[in-house]
């Protein structure tokens, strides 16, 4: 049985469909799986449980982008055509069934929103698959040692973007003598790119030289999962970076502000979101606003909020966790 998952661009829409992509996989033994994703979130995938091959979707003018995913796409018989963009395509290959997501879906959840496309509740959880050879790299990345707060101070767009001086002092404050994780190092991620370096290097400039670890712009999303994975805790602006630590299972704060935390708070067994004291609308409907040009709209969330979010997901995280799991 062949399957044609159809799936998001951005990096953390990706990871939010990886949970019931993980269903049909877990439904269906032997299930040979094809996805179409953009260029951002191919490296998600490529550990997928039955992976015949991943097509990235690379946008162009028109909608052609579709013709040429149907040109590679028709000359199969899928079992099932699961399309999470809402496109035509699916119509026009030759499947025994289809699925595709219609509307927006606006105010739900978006896990709970691709659940129903399957018809399934409750949502099941977002996932990723990893290799030997991302745990390998991480290993060499983020060695034994002290523990590991990690930190995403980049994000899309600089709306979103938390100040560098509050992250390092957020840092400190969960480090620093009497913090939940003193001596902890700190690993600061982010992706490839001018901009996202420019969003780090304040915050990597400011933490103590021998206790940071710069993976920005240096690895694939599936190293970068499994560094998480060797991390304490991860506190980070509203990104795709958030969403994976939340699949990758690691204590995960958001810190969210001009973005909707009801649809896109980070999902997982140990994630929580800070939010700004200004709500979305009145940050972002403010006099000139535009998102291409308007500065962060996060100072109105300050470093003891995210300190005490910090605190109580570090304990409930401690306190959920089985004596098996403490012990490793």
């Amino acid at each position: 049985m062949r399957l044609l998952f159809i799936t998001a661009t951005r990096i953390g829409d990706a990871v939010l469909s990886t949970g019931i992509l993980g269903q049909l996989i877990a439904a269906t033994p032997g299930l040979r799986v094809t996805v179409a994703c953009g260029p951002a979130a191919a490296n998600l995938f490529a550990a997928v449980p039955g992976l015949e091959r991943v097509i990235v979707l690379d946008k162009k003018r028109y909608g052609l982008h579709w013709l040429e995913l149907w040109r590679q796409t028709v000359g199969t018989k899928w079992h099932l055509v699961v399309d999470l963009r809402g496109s035509a395509t699916a119509w026009f290959l030759r499947a025994w069934g289809r699925r595709i997501l219609r509307g927006s879906g606006r105010g739900l959840p978006r896990v709970e929103r691709l659940a129903q496309v399957l018809g399934v509740s409750p949502p099941p959880m977002p996932r990723v698959w990893l290799r030997p050879q991302d745990h390998a790299r991480a290993l060499q990345l983020v060695p034994p040692g002290p523990p590991v707060v990690a930190l995403g101070p980049t994000a899309n767009w600089q709306g979103k973007v938390w100040a560098a001086e509050r992250f390092v002092a957020l840092f400190d404050a969960l480090t620093g003598a009497g913090g939940p994780l003193p001596g902890a190092r700190a690993a600061v991620l982010g992706g490839p790119g001018a901009t996202e370096r420019a969003m780090a290097d304040p915050v990597l400039r400011a933490l103590p030289a021998r206790r940071v670890i710069d993976l920005v712009g240096r690895i694939e999303l599936l190293e970068a999962a499994a560094c998480l994975q060797r991390s304490a805790l991860f506190v980070g602006n509203d990104s795709g970076l958030m969403h994976l630590s939340a699949a990758a299972g690691i204590p995960t704060l958001c810190l969210v502000g001009p973005s909707p935390p009801e649809e896109y708070a980070p999902v997982g067994r140990y994630a929580a979101f800070a939010r700004t004291h200004k709500p979305m609308r009145e940050l972002v409907g403010g006099p000139g606003y535009d998102w291409r040009t308007t500065g962060s709209l996060m100072d109105s969330l300050p470093v003891a909020d995210a300190e005490a979010a910090a605190r109580a997901l570090l304990l409930r995280a401690a306190a959920s966790r089985s004596p098996r799991e403490v012990a490793e």
